[in-house]
Parts: C-alpha cells; sequence; structure tokens
C-alpha cells in the first residue's frame, strides 16, 4: 500500500524565480543540505528524461530521472536505486504563483515499502515522519537559496535566516 505525504512552503519570491532553480536538475545540492552532488547522468539534460545520481553526504545513492514535465510549474520524479527499504517513490516538485512577489512551492511523494505489511507499519511509524521533515528542510532550503542565493551545504540556515526566505 503506498504512503502519501505533501508539504507547501510559500517563498519570498516570484514563481519564475523558483522555476529556474526547479528547471536546473543538477542543482539540488545548492538547496539541500542531505544532497553532496547530483550530477546528470545519461544523453538526456534537460526536460523530460533528464537523470541525475544524488550522492548524500553518507555516501549513500539514489537515481532520479524526469517522467513528467510541465515547464514553469512542475517537475514528476522517479526515484530508483535507493538503499532505502522502498519498491517504489515518486515525487512532484512544484510552483504556483501567488502573485508577482510570492509563490508556493510543493513537494509531494508516494512510495511503497518492501516487507508487506510489516513494511507498511514501519511506513507510516517511520517512514512517512521522516519523509515529511527532508520534504520540508528541501522546500525551505530551496526559498533560502532562491532568495538568497547562498547554497545550503551540509547544514540548514538558522531559523532567522530562513524566515526572511519563507513566508
Amino acid at each position: 500500500m503506498a504512503h502519501h505525504i505533501e508539504t507547501t512552503v510559500r517563498v519570498n519570491a516570484p514563481a519564475a524565480k523558483v522555476w529556474e532553480t526547479l528547471r536546473d536538475f543538477s542543482s539540488i545540492e545548492r538547496f539541500s543540505s542531505n544532497v553532496e552532488s547530483s550530477p546528470i547522468v545519461g544523453e538526456v539534460d534537460a526536460g523530460l528524461g533528464t537523470k541525475r545520481i544524488c550522492t548524500f553526504y553518507d555516501k549513500s545513492t539514489v537515481v532520479e530521472e524526469i517522467v513528467g514535465y510541465e515547464e514553469g510549474e512542475s517537475l514528476d520524479i522517479e526515484l530508483s536505486e535507493f538503499s532505502m527499504p522502498l519498491e517504489s517513490m515518486r515525487a512532484q516538485m512544484k510552483v504556483t504563483p501567488v502573485d508577482g512577489a510570492t509563490s508556493d512551492a510543493s513537494f509531494s511523494m508516494d512510495f511503497v515499502v518492501k516487507y508487506g505489511p510489516v513494511g507498511w507499519l514501519m511506513g507510516v511509524l517511520m517512514m512517512k515522519p521522516m519523509m515529511r521533515g527532508v520534504t520540508r528542510d528541501i522546500l525551505k532550503g530551496l526559498a533560502f537559496h532562491v532568495t538568497t542565493g547562498n547554497t545550503i551545504g551540509s547544514e540548514m540556515p538558522s531559523a532567522a535566516a530562513l524566515a526572511a526566505a519563507v513566508g
């Protein structure tokens, strides 16, 4: 059985500026405190079919591929080759304009944990809360990076620094 999470953060920047960062699929390390690098792999380097390999600071990796793409709006991402006990994982990152100066950035995720009923329980008790925190931090990091131009690195900025970026 699939688990679903969705997180939205108000960004103090126009949607076009947020999209500029999201569409650069090799840039997640600029706004995620967990990802050390995310080079593009394969022939396609932008849009539908683009693949990257995310290397985390703990040296684990995941392959991500854009399987749905709406220019200026959203990326649907299929994750594979991960070390987590998952059968499947799919995510969507989306930006929606609120007005000329602010936007909503959303990150949703659907995943199936291995091991049947035990895996489902593990998903409810452990994976959903963990993934909710990860997606929230990625979106806050995105807001910070878009509004300041600064790269996150392995540590999230202070709450005060994030407050200026997040509405």
